[in-house]
């Protein structure tokens, strides 16, 4: 029998780690107090960035919106070039810097530098303070568990193999197998309800701040398509593909070379 404390270890792994991950993920959710703006106006567009994809998104926006407006030149190749110098506010200074004095960098570094740009950081501080953003310690505390949780997972596959060869075949496996099946279950669901309720672990967005970003008019893709033609000026459209690019990220832009400059060098 000694078999049962490898079944009492993977219990204790699988218990332990999903009760944590639910209790993150309940915080993660709470309502926060938020101030009076925040129900009464609506997301400019890059609080809707931040709210539907962190500081990277943020980021995204602030390139694309000047690379629409001819300040930028981004190259296929995953090259920025700085066109214009004089950036219109904090963020585009920051733009600007993260490029740095020649004007000429890669994409994938100008990227990374302005996730964590002082523009960037002050507008997430102050969507948390308004109820609208899930404070890092939050979004951090559901990555963790996560993790516990896939280590869970991988200590019952571990800890069943162990038992099963502890049992003789005469005796017969089978009961001893679907033991641990059980908690198996528990923490392969547990994983697979987070992939769903909680990705990318977990929002960016509060539900007062999710409440307000579905209230934003996105146009579909193949609309956004017909109206830019993928050209870099497109004028009135500029304002639609923006709002779409904020909410939904690069795979919204209709412009094939400027989706491989981004998408090439991180991701969406």
């Amino acid at each position: 029998m000694l078999w049962v404390l490898f079944l009492l270890v993977a219990w204790g792994a699988a218990v332990t780690s999903c009760a944590r991950l639910c209790m993150a993920a309940v915080a993660a959710a709470q309502p926060m107090d938020a101030a009076p703006r925040a129900e009464g106006k609506g997301l400019s567009l890059y609080e809707a960035a931040f709210l539907s994809g962190g500081p990277r998104r943020v980021g995204d926006l602030a390139l694309v919106t000047m690379y629409r407006e001819r300040r930028l030149l981004i190259a296929h190749t995953g090259w920025v070039t700085v066109v214009d110098p004089d950036g219109r506010d904090a963020l585009e200074r920051a733009v600007i810097s993260a490029i740095g004095p020649e004007g000429q960098a890669q994409v994938r570094p100008v990227r990374a530098a302005l996730t964590t740009a002082a523009p960037v950081r002050a507008l997430g501080d102050r969507l948390v303070a308004a109820g609208l953003a899930v404070p890092a310690s939050a979004r951090t505390n559901v990555a963790v568990a996560v993790r516990h949780v896939r280590a869970a997972c991988a200590l019952v596959l571990v800890t069943a193999a162990a038992a099963l060869l502890l049992v003789p075949p005469a005796a017969g496996r089978g009961p001893v197998a679907a033991w641990f099946v059980l908690p198996l279950l528990l923490t392969a669901s547990c994983l697979l309800i987070a992939r769903v309720e909680a990705h990318p672990y977990s929002r960016w967005a509060s539900p007062v701040g999710q409440r307000l970003l579905g209230r934003i008019d996105v146009p579909p893709r193949r609309t956004l398509a017909q109206r830019s033609g993928g050209d870099a000026g497109g004028g009135a459209d500029d304002g639609h593909l923006l709002t779409a690019l904020a909410v939904h990220g690069t795979s919204a832009l209709p412009d094939p070379a400027l989706r491989a400059a981004l998408k090439t060098h991180w991701g969406h």
